[in-house]
């Protein structure tokens, strides 16, 4: 009899220890339930804007922002890429990224070089240059990069290679405190981008690594060093057909 009373004793014993347990589950599972929304959200955001701005123009970026706040006004004025002319936008795949045509968003050759020469970023794509500067920010950072990574796949499915072209030549950074193909057509050279030269387009694209030391307008021999093979290299993926996914 004693020893029955005490096998009970431990039964029941061993009945609250597992309700303990499945009570202790049941927070984390609370916690999961109320933290999932607010991890969904911003990824629900991202994809929405892509969607949005696959044929509305941002009203705005991160850095268009910042410099706004630490020069007090910036110059931007958006432009459809049917008023820019051609050959601006040759010039600007040429000097940024070549096959621009040919990838789905990231060059590997690029990468491949970029590693092989212990860079530790390169090898951007205008398409994810377009990201960085649309939906994230400047500052180099591995998180800034995985996110560029995430965001940049989903962009080139959406958006065709025309839009992603026309959106950076918007967005990119011409000058200090001028940003896109308008102002900075104006601001250099007094003409509408419609009426860009060839020279004046390649000047353009030779500043874009380096917009704040760069001048188009007054550039240095090296930057039209640098134009010179931009000219040459517009003139060539025209000629090979690697211009044919954002020329009409």
């Amino acid at each position: 009899m004693a020893r029955a009373a005490k096998s009970r004793r431990s039964t029941g014993s061993g009945r609250k220890s597992t309700a303990r347990g499945k009570r202790g589950g049941k927070p984390v599972r609370a916690i999961l339930r109320r933290v999932a929304p607010w991890l969904l959200a911003p990824v629900v955001l991202v994809f929405l804007l892509i969607l949005l701005f696959s044929f509305a123009n941002p009203p705005t970026t991160h850095t268009m922002w910042r410099e706004a706040r630490r020069l007090g006004e910036v110059e931007q004025q958006w432009v459809g890429i049917n008023a820019v002319a051609p050959v601006m936008l040759r010039s600007v795949v040429a000097a940024e990224d070549a096959n621009f045509c040919e990838h789905w968003g990231f060059d590997m050759a690029a990468i491949r070089n970029a590693l092989d020469n212990n860079a530790r970023f390169g090898g951007s794509t205008i398409s994810q240059q377009t990201v960085k500067n649309v939906f994230l920010w400047q500052d180099r950072s591995w998180l800034r990069k995985a996110m560029e990574g995430v965001i940049t796949p989903v962009v080139e499915t959406v958006w065709s290679k025309r839009r992603i072209l026309e959106v950076y030549l918007n967005v990119a950074e011409f000058g200090e405190g001028v940003f896109g193909i308008e102002a900075a057509a104006w601001r250099h050279f007094r003409v509408a981008p419609a009426n860009l030269s060839a020279q004046q387009a390649a000047l353009l694209a030779a500043v874009l690594p380096n917009p704040k030391e760069r001048s188009a307008s007054n550039p240095s021999a090296y930057v039209r060093r640098r134009a010179a093979r931009i000219a040459d290299g517009a003139a060539t993926i025209r000629k090979d057909g690697r211009a044919s996914c954002f020329e009409d």
